[in-house]
């Protein structure tokens, strides 16, 4: 995982880049057994409300600041970090994060309970709010190194893993899932996964509402090609009250994300989020009933820029933080000169944030200055 008053050029006034101190930890839960009466209800304050998923390649720090400038509700992942890059390799790179793109979840690839421990321990003291188990992913690379959507073939071994987790941390635990795996085709054998885990003390599971086929389908074709289910999800929290349970797979709108409320707990939203990063920015009023932290596009860049400035003067290439703003405009005429003015330019020698700053002049005054849900 590359895994601070100051005018623009767009006449946009943007404050200063302040840095907050990260905190020392996380959210103490009860190392108990849950009730129904523990677990949070499906009400605008639950912590799993809206959440944005962990994507390879793309939700690195740079993406999750700027997507808390959208949303200051929603609740972020990292990319999928394996326990070996961790113990093994350069810690402090890939467990960097700036405070205010809290509150964060450190999302572990990893089957040795031990090591998670370890793990899960390092991200409660860098200051993380929950520890997420990946046992989703089908990657082949992935299944070579025994962790993601392999583990639903080993429900038992996963809670170990949790019960190790939730030993070594007080922050939350929790598992992101598929419905099923590969000849895994009822519903109860989904049931027997999450019962058995959650008797290891996970409270929260996060279901991408798609079986995962290990051989066959490319980790693309995974996310596309397996149908969605999501009664089975709905079914699992009938049958799981006492439990969180936010939904996952093909959410592509805030309508969809507040009718899927309804059923479950939470909504997480992944390539949507992304794509068309905008619709963050409406998150806090549909969803929480709250404000909105920004007016506009023109804003968004605004509050952007002294971060970019400063990470650029640590030497962070400007393009590793303008990819992530390409898809703004989605939908918007100007849009794709947007994204190619970015483009051609982000990466040359010497370029800054003057790029942002003049992409804005290939999209209408009117767009640029439009109102979430506009």
């Amino acid at each position: 995982m590359e895994s601070g008053i100051l005018t623009t050029g767009t006449g946009a006034v943007r404050a200063p880049y302040h840095p907050l101190p990260p905190r020392t930890s996380g959210l103490p839960v009860q190392q108990t057994q849950y009730t129904t009466a523990d677990a949070p209800c499906p009400d605008k304050e639950s912590p799993w409300r809206f959440c944005v998923a962990p994507m390879m390649n793309w939700s690195d720090r740079h993406c999750r600041y700027f997507w808390r400038l959208l949303s200051a509700r929603a609740r972020l992942y990292t990319e999928m970090v394996t326990t070996g890059a961790l113990i093994h390799g350069d810690r402090e790179r890939f467990m960097r994060f700036d405070s205010q793109e809290q509150p964060l979840a450190l999302q572990l690839g990893g089957s040795d309970p031990g090591e998670l421990a370890r793990c899960a321990q390092w991200a409660e003291r860098r200051g993380y709010d929950e520890v997420n188990l990946n046992c989703g992913c089908p990657s082949d690379r992935v299944q070579s190194g025994m962790f993601g959507a392999c583990l639903m073939a080993r429900p038992a071994l996963v809670a170990e893993c949790v019960a190790a987790m939730r030993e070594a941390c007080q922050i939350p635990v929790t598992v992101k899932h598929r419905i099923g795996i590969d000849a895994m085709e009822s519903y109860q054998e989904l049931v027997d996964f999450v019962g058995t885990v959650a008797a290891a003390g996970c409270r929260v599971f996060i279901v991408h509402a798609r079986k995962a086929w290990l051989r066959g389908l490319s980790p693309r074709e995974n996310r596309e090609v397996p149908p969605l289910n999501y009664p089975w999800v709905y079914r699992l929290k009938q049958d799981f009250p006492e439990l969180v349970i936010v939904i996952n797979g093909g959410i592509q709108s805030l309508d969809s994300a507040a009718a899927h409320l309804l059923q479950t707990d939470g909504v997480m939203l992944g390539r949507e989020a992304y794509q068309n990063p905008w619709l963050l920015a409406d998150v806090d009023r549909r969803l929480f009933a709250q404000a909105n932290p920004l007016a506009s596009r023109q804003q968004a860049i605004a509050d952007m820029l002294p971060y970019a400035a400063q990470q650029q003067s640590l030497g962070v290439p400007i393009n590793h933080i303008t990819r992530h703003l390409l898809g703004l405009y989605q939908g918007v005429p100007g849009a794709r000169q947007f994204r190619r003015h970015i483009s051609e330019r982000a990466h040359l020698p010497g370029a800054g944030i003057e790029v942002l700053e003049h992409a804005q002049h290939c999209i209408s005054a009117a767009a640029v200055r439009a109102r979430p849900a506009a």
